[in-house]
């Protein structure tokens, strides 16, 4: 069968539960791929194992537009997994990853291909304002994105971005490289390719709620932090050593006035909360150990880190070759 011919650009979207936002991004998306002629451009939808109604809306869209494509993940895996099965999927000169709720307007794409076209491997779209965001959440997410670039080895944008525009070498590149709990930004930043940004405000949810539960931004905390930063384990050391000192700082005060007064150190309340405060310490620690340790296991073992349930590809040559492109760790 004769492969297809590379499309110029790829758009990939992980969805889950946004059957109520669909019908918008579908229409928006239309509208600005009629803008994009002469461009040939391809839409991957990457479901994330959605429980509503958007696998159904999902499957009848690509088989009324054959510009869109669907794959559907046998299990959640969470959005950056998603990210990464679509972009495995994708085929294009050049891929972009956006949500599928609007709030990142597609439209920004025709400046980010004029930013690629100059030379950049990596156009960032970083978030300037954010509408319907609570003040909470907006520190949150902000603090999350300093805190990583000051502690971790990485450099994304201060203000973070979820909407960026890869080349096809980088998009090979993270396939073969990305970490068995992703976090795609931090991944990307990792490489190191020549990068360039634009701002924009992103805009509210045109339907539905968010589904970033605390559970799942704790996790993605976790998993950004224990794959980019050693500072958990610095730190494990430095307090072992600062307690260590005081500790036996302690043990010669208590020496010293044993050997003056002759009477021992009264103090069996004060003993007993260095203890607790110790072994909380400890704990914490073993806490943060296991975090790393659980990882590297799970990187040793070299499972994929999602499977396919469905998909509805088209090209079953460009298909075939998709496993080989993107290493044993990527099931399709």
């Amino acid at each position: 069968m004769e492969m297809k011919p590379r499309p110029d650009l790829s758009i990939v979207i992980p969805v889950y539960n946004e059957e109520a936002a669909l019908p918008a991004l579908v229409d928006r998306l239309r509208s600005f791929m009629d803008r994009l002629s002469p461009l040939d451009a391809e839409i991957i939808l990457a479901d994330d194992h959605s429980s509503d109604r958007s696998t159904e809306l999902l499957k009848d869209i690509c088989r009324s537009d054959t510009r869109f494509r669907y794959a559907r993940l046998a299990k959640n895996s969470g959005s950056h997994v998603a990210i990464l099965a679509g972009l495995a999927q994708a085929r294009g000169e050049c891929s972009v990853f956006l949500a599928a709720d609007l709030q990142d307007p597609p439209e920004l794409i025709l400046q980010m291909l004029d930013l690629w076209r100059s030379g950049h491997h990596v156009v960032w779209a970083v978030r300037e304002e954010r509408a319907g965001i609570s003040k909470a959440d907006l520190f949150l997410a902000n603090t999350f994105y300093r805190l990583l670039n000051l502690l971790g080895e990485v450099n994304l944008p201060p203000r973070g971005s979820d909407f960026a525009l890869l080349d096809r070498k980088l998009v090979d590149a993270l396939l073969k490289s990305a970490g068995s709990h992703p976090s795609v930004g931090g991944e990307i930043a990792r490489l190191g390719f020549s990068s360039a940004k634009i701002t924009y405000t992103k805009e509210k949810r045109a339907a539905g709620g968010s589904k970033w539960t605390l559970k799942k931004k704790l996790t993605a905390f976790a998993d950004a932090f224990v794959s980019f930063s050693y500072a958990p384990l610095r730190a494990m050391s430095y307090l072992g050593m600062l307690f260590s000192l005081l500790g036996f700082m302690y043990a010669l005060v208590v020496a010293v006035l044993r050997l003056r007064t002759r009477t021992p150190v009264q103090g069996w309340s004060s003993l007993i909360v260095v203890v607790l405060v110790l072994g909380g310490v400890q704990m914490m620690m073993l806490g943060v150990l296991g975090e790393y340790l659980w990882r590297t296991l799970e990187a040793a073992r070299q499972r994929p880190i999602y499977f396919l349930e469905d998909t509805s590809e088209v090209d079953t040559t460009a298909a075939d070759k998709q496993p080989q492109q993107v290493g044993r760790r990527f099931g399709t």
